[in-house]
């Protein structure tokens, strides 16, 4: 392998926040008998949130803040009703209970027998810890751009990144199923792999599903990715 740690980044690429959160919409007493469309509030939410957090510089809030800001407003946009205060807690901390692509565990077991495999992401440290958890995941390390204060696209973010684990940056590979992450990324001289992750948005389809840049891998899924970079060790 030529690389001496990988990077994951977690939302989206290792999470399936779309399906996690439509069921949890699903299970609000409050509303099961509205014919809304679960689907685009679940998007909607992400959308708002994406807006508040990404290129942030030392925030006074990290993604659990723009999460509760964004459910608030997303709800408004739709007319649904407010939910008692205890509801509303456990319809935000729906983001602490995301179901992992089943195709990543796997490809962790894999990977971490070579070489240190860790959560990149804007996602806070307690959310990461608390879905590693629930999902069995065990990383090398998680980092947080809640940690570092600099929020991805900024290239500090992905230089601290490859300091703090102690590699050269064209040493670690980012993966992840954004563009706008991994154009950033190769930027500063990281290693790049494009997973597709074509119903991250549910029917809807990912916003950016094609590779923007000539990344150093591209493949439909982990199994792909974790056999082209353990060929070489073979």
């Amino acid at each position: 392998m030529n690389y001496d740690a990988i990077a994951f980044d977690t939302g989206g690429t290792v999470l399936d926040w779309h399906a996690s959160l439509v069921e949890e919409f699903g299970a609000v007493p409050a509303w099961r008998d509205r014919s809304v469309d679960w689907h685009e509030v679940a998007n909607e939410w992400r959308r708002r949130t994406m807006r508040r957090i990404v290129g942030q510089i030392r925030p006074a809030f990290d993604m659990d803040d723009a999460h509760l800001e964004a459910m608030d407003a997303t709800l408004h946009h739709f007319g649904l009703p407010a939910l008692p205060e205890a509801e509303r807690q456990h319809l935000w901390r729906a983001w602490h209970r995301l179901r992992a692509w089943p195709d990543f565990a796997p490809a962790l077991a894999a990977l971490r027998a070579r070489v240190p495999v860790v959560s990149f992401t804007m996602l806070p440290t307690a959310l990461v810890v608390d879905v590693s958890r629930r999902n069995a995941i065990v990383w090398d390390a998680i980092v947080s751009c809640q940690m570092i204060g600099v929020y991805k696209p900024h290239a500090e973010a992905y230089e601290t990144a490859a300091r703090w684990l102690g590699v050269a940056p064209a040493r670690l590979l980012m993966v992840a199923c954004h563009n706008f992450d991994l154009r950033a990324a190769r930027g500063v001289g990281l290693g790049t792999a494009f997973v597709r992750r074509p119903d991250e948005w549910g029917p809807a389809g990912p916003p950016d599903p094609v590779p923007a840049l000539d990344y150093d891998f591209v493949e439909d899924g982990f199994a792909g990715l974790t056999q082209r970079l353990l060929a070489d060790d073979a």
